[in-house]
């Protein structure tokens, strides 16, 4: 059985993409949840580990606080809105699977921090997240504010030039956060939105 890597010490592969290369995880093999007995689709933190807390800037003109939505579960993702392929599907894919959800799609809160600063300010990520989903809620602050967020989390970002401008190579996995807080999956870029709302599911009926 393998699960998530502690944070900060994954190994990560390039793949090359038109604004540059991005940062994708080596695919995580599925888990077995040892409170739930049933198998996740998702690499699982065993055991389970308190989620990192922050406060940043949130794209709804609020403090957006981590611990704010316990009781809910939380799918965490680190990217940029100026990202022009993994972050777009990821979102797309979260999107969908919050719509298949049905009416349990409101115990469910995606949370889209930024790793790019200078350009996502609370509006823009508020205008972008709205194209997928007008309840994702997105979140921005200062460079060592989310630089401290990064850390906390393992999230690697590197700025790479691209064009005229530059691109952001960074980590492209979502964090699962259960109800109680828990930091309690990790799943890897690829997954279809099927496999989010089997896990989501699962993680529901704790």
């Amino acid at each position: 059985m393998r699960k998530p890597p502690p944070f900060g010490s994954e190994r990560w592969v390039p793949a090359v993409s038109r604004r540059g290369a991005l940062l994708l995880p080596l695919v995580i093999a599925a888990a077995i949840g040892a409170e739930t007995g049933a198998v996740l689709k998702a690499g699982v933190f065993e055991p389970a580990r308190p989620a990192p807390d922050f406060t940043l800037r949130g794209s709804n003109g609020s403090d957006l606080t981590l611990s704010h939505y316990r009781g809910r579960l939380v799918l965490l993702v680190f990217g940029y809105t100026s990202c022009t392929e993994v972050c777009p599907i990821t979102m797309a894919v979260l999107a969908r699977a919050r719509k298949q959800l049905g009416a349990s799609g409101s115990d469910l809160q995606v949370l889209y921090v930024t790793v790019d600063p200078e350009r996502d300010s609370a509006e823009r990520m508020h205008q972008y997240l709205a194209n997928f989903d007008p309840s994702f809620i997105g979140a921005t602050g200062t460079e060592l504010e989310l630089a401290a967020v990064r850390k906390a989390y393992g999230i690697v970002a590197n700025k790479m030039p691209a064009g005229e401008g530059y691109g952001i190579a960074h980590s492209s996995s979502v964090y699962i956060v259960a109800r109680d807080g828990s930091l309690r999956g990790m799943m890897p870029f690829g997954h279809p939105a099927d496999d989010y709302v089997h896990d989501v599911k699962l993680l529901l009926k704790k």
